[in-house]
């Protein structure tokens, strides 16, 4: 996925989930956060981030807070896409290439199922697939973890996922990790120890958790390669 006109800017701060002040070319923009998750570790005071300029004039915001470049001890920043609305997009596009199911699959997406509404709704052949995008954007020392804050809405439709497989569908958990250099995916049991068990409970009934690294760019993301997951109790990151 591509966007466009894309600048660069610096990060100064952040007044409440949906908007902050960046620094462009020596003028201070109000811009929308697209990810109204923390953020802390990466909307830092200084850092470098990258904005994508609406062509809606009738915006209050011109531009769109996209990714960031978080600084890192004795290595090279690590550029981060953090835009919570694009692994979904990202991921179905990757799908429709044929990488996970046929490329004759018929693919929907936010499709219904009893009180949920899962991303996507998958058949293959005589297959009958439910699939859920989750977007990760938190890491530390190359370990990438999910949730950054605790989800309600996560443990509502994993445990759906699960009555699911229940009446006979396949069901899959699929992480979208919104930058490169990571080892593996943990659930960050200290931020929300629930959606830790509730997803190792998915496992061991038979739901397929997969995670997928993405290639970043401050003008594109596309999912690049797996990466393992790590499903043991007592891991993650405050």
């Amino acid at each position: 996925m591509k966007y466009k006109n894309v600048v660069k800017g610096k990060f100064i701060s952040r007044p409440n989930r949906f908007i902050a002040y960046v620094d462009i070319d020596g003028k201070t923009e109000t811009v929308h956060v697209k990810n109204t998750g923390r953020c802390r570790e990466l909307l830092v005071e200084g850092a470098t981030v990258y904005l994508s300029l609406s062509d809606n004039p009738a915006r209050r915001t011109k531009y769109d807070l996209i990714a960031v470049e978080k600084e890192r001890i004795g290595k090279a920043s690590l550029l981060i896409n953090m835009d919570s609305q694009i692994p979904n997009p990202v991921c179905e596009e990757w799908l429709k290439r044929g990488e996970l199911f046929s490329k004759d699959a018929v693919i929907r997406r936010e499709h219904t199922y009893k009180s949920s509404r899962f991303d996507f709704y998958i058949e293959d052949g005589e297959r009958k697939i439910f699939l859920e995008v989750k977007g990760c954007t938190l890491e530390k020392d190359g370990i990438a973890s999910f949730p950054d804050a605790p989800t309600e809405r996560g443990i509502k439709h994993i445990n759906e996922l699960i009555r699911a497989t229940e009446d006979g569908y396949e069901a899959y958990v699929f992480f979208v990790i919104q930058m490169k250099e990571m080892e593996e995916l943990r659930p960050n049991d200290i931020t929300h120890r629930e959606f830790g068990e509730t997803l190792r409970k998915a496992y061991k009934s038979g739901i397929k958790i997969l995670a997928y690294d993405c290639t970043v760019s401050p003008c594109e993301i596309t999912i690049d390669k797996e990466i393992k997951v790590n499903l043991h109790t007592g891991e993650g990151i405050l």
